[in-house]
C-alpha cells in the first residue's frame, strides 16, 4: 500500500510540475474543463460521452509523454542533435495524431447532435 501511495504522490508532482512549465498541458487542460460539461449535452448514451472525455484524456497522456521526452533530450543534449531533434519530432507527431483523433470524434458527434449525421 506504501508503495501505491507513492507513486501516487510521484504522479501529482509530475502532474503539477508539467502543469506549471508547460503551456500546452494548461491548454489543454482548460479544453477538458470546457469540454466535460459539453460531453453530457452533445451525447445522450454514456459510452459516448466516456469517448469524448476519454479521447481528450488520451490526448494529455501524449502530451505527458512528450514533455518528458523533451525535457530528457534536452537534459542529455543542451545541443542540437539531429538523432535527438528526430526523437522529439516523433514524439511531437504523436501529439498531432492525439489531436488528429480528438478533433475527429468530436467533430462527428457534434454534426451527430445537430442531426447531419
Amino acid at each position: 500500500m506504501r508503495g501505491l501511495f507513492r507513486a501516487f504522490i510521484n504522479s501529482c508532482r509530475g502532474f503539477r510540475a508539467a502543469a506549471r512549465t508547460e503551456e500546452a498541458i494548461r491548454q489543454e487542460l482548460l479544453v477538458l474543463a470546457v469540454a466535460l460539461p459539453a460531453a453530457f449535452v452533445l451525447a445522450q448514451d454514456a459510452w459516448k460521452r466516456l469517448a469524448l472525455v476519454g479521447v481528450l484524456l488520451l490526448l494529455l497522456v501524449v502530451e505527458l509523454l512528450n514533455t518528458a521526452i523533451e525535457k530528457l533530450a534536452d537534459r542529455i543534449s543542451p545541443e542540437d542533435d539531429l538523432l535527438i531533434g528526430r526523437v522529439k519530432d516523433m514524439s511531437s507527431a504523436a501529439v498531432g495524431l492525439a489531436i488528429l483523433l480528438a478533433a475527429i470524434i468530436w467533430i462527428a458527434t457534434f454534426a451527430e447532435w445537430l442531426g447531419v449525421i
